[in-house]
């Protein structure tokens, strides 16, 4: 059995002396997409080399010389074997026993310190 209690709360407003205002028309910029479109095209290289990768790690050698490298937490061996794939970007290569994470970006534009675009390859590889 449940039992509820009413108690006599005097009704008022959640928020007192708040009351809803319709918004503010505001005027913005006009939108600038030069970089916008900087960033479409750097990222469809990044997928084009990401493409590269994929096909190189199709390749039944390389993926098992790869994965014994990372099996044997040989991270510089790692490295070099994804080099000699002949990315024109750079790529950071993470591994754990059930998947490999790549990550491909692209070059900071000069007179920047950040990358704009980055593409991020997850592969499962064991159990």
């Amino acid at each position: 059995m449940m039992y509820y209690y009413h108690y006599p709360y005097p009704q008022q407003a959640a928020y007192p002396g708040y009351h809803y205002h319709y918004p503010i028309s505001r005027q913005y910029p006009q939108v600038d997409v030069n970089v916008f479109t900087k960033s479409i095209k750097s990222y469809r290289l990044l997928m084009a080399q990401g493409s590269v990768l994929l096909d190189r790690l199709g390749d039944a050698g390389f993926d098992v010389k790869l994965m014994t490298a990372a099996q044997q937490g040989n991270q510089a061996e790692v490295d070099r074997l994804i080099k000699t794939i002949g990315l024109k970007v750079p790529v950071k290569t993470r591994y754990t026993p059930t998947g490999v994470t790549f990550e491909l970006t692209t070059q900071p534009a000069p007179g920047s310190y950040m990358h704009c675009c980055t593409l991020t390859v997850q592969l499962k590889w064991g159990n």
